[in-house]
């Protein structure tokens, strides 16, 4: 990139989002929009169940909670900005607004990584260990397990991002994104970005990889342990205890799989449609996790459909 143009830092930056392609905003923007609001409604409902009903008073709900509480804040901080750029194409997002737009992004998908961890040793100790649970998981210890997941992922964002915005940027500063997206961030700097790089190795190892494989051992002893219970109604009991975790984990990773795992067009043409293809996906991975966590939970757990009935008859019996 030509370093005379180099500015540190730059007035804004400007948001591509689908701009290329004008039919399709009209459509996706009723379409996130009304994902959204069912993100807000069914998340806003597991919180407030959570809070409300005293026989969901337990660790898994308390992280259930924190879940619900972190997709309205990672939505929250994206969705808007992505709404508008469907209205204003090439919209301009000032410097500190994108740096706190990514720090807000990064900080409640690494929190989610750190959660998703946490969540699967609650189901580990619950089924493997179930004498013992009410010890493990004692109020004095889940508490600062969640706190802990939302520091560690605050921290990590801090570091990414600070590291990020003191970096000099070239030329008119484009994202091709709906959002600052670090990725694309990065792209437009005029200055060896190596440091930045290798930051993000050691944190995708720390808030992926390593959550990935403690979660994954955990549920292979989780499996093992349910298979030597002898009745299948037992076994049925167990499983269904952890299959909605299960479930939002499979979907939360595989989405982060399939967006980075896949490989890369050589062609021209192919590759303006896989650049549209990874928004697209992008965007799934922003939206649609979000607002399925709620769905799968009620619609996999009993506690939670429970205090969901009891709740709309309160409801309708207050008034």
């Amino acid at each position: 990139m030509d370093r005379s143009n180099c500015t540190s830092p730059p007035v804004g930056f400007i948001l591509l989002g689908l701009s290329a392609h004008p039919k399709l905003e009209k459509m996706f923007f009723v379409l996130i929009l009304l994902m959204y609001l069912v993100i807000l409604l069914g998340n806003g409902v597991l919180i407030l169940v959570t809070i409300l009903d005293s026989h969901l008073h337990m660790p898994m709900y308390f992280f259930l909670g924190n879940l619900s509480l972190l997709d309205i804040c990672y939505t929250t901080s994206s969705v808007p900005l992505i709404l508008d750029s469907f209205l204003t194409p090439r919209e301009t997002i000032s410097f500190s607004a994108c740096a706190v737009q990514m720090f807000l992004s990064f900080a409640m998908g690494a929190t989610e990584c750190v959660l998703l961890g946490m969540m699967a040793f609650d189901r580990y100790v619950a089924i493997c260990n179930p004498l013992r649970y009410p010890i493990v998981m004692s109020k004095s210890a889940y508490v600062p397990m969640a706190a802990g997941s939302w520091a560690a992922g605050i921290t990590n964002s801090v570091v990414q991002i600070s590291q990020a915005m003191r970096l000099p940027f070239c030329g008119d500063s484009v994202i091709n994104h709906f959002t600052c997206e670090i990725l694309a961030v990065l792209k437009l700097a005029c200055a060896d970005i190596s440091i930045n790089v290798i930051s993000m190795i050691v944190s995708n190892i720390l808030f992926l990889a390593i959550p990935v494989l403690f979660i994954f051992v955990s549920y292979v002893s989780i499996i093992a342990t349910i298979l030597r219970i002898p009745s299948a109604e037992g076994r049925k009991k167990a499983f269904s205890t952890c299959s909605a975790h299960l479930t939002v984990v499979v979907v939360f990773y595989g989405t982060i799989l399939f967006m980075y795992g896949k490989p890369k067009s050589k062609d021209p043409l192919g590759a303006d449609k896989q650049d549209l293809s990874d928004k697209l996906i992008s965007l799934f991975y922003g939206v649609v996790t979000p607002m399925l966590n709620p769905i799968i939970y009620s619609l996999r757990n009993k506690d939670v459909k429970a205090a969901m009935r009891n709740l709309v008859f309160r409801k309708h019996f207050i008034q």
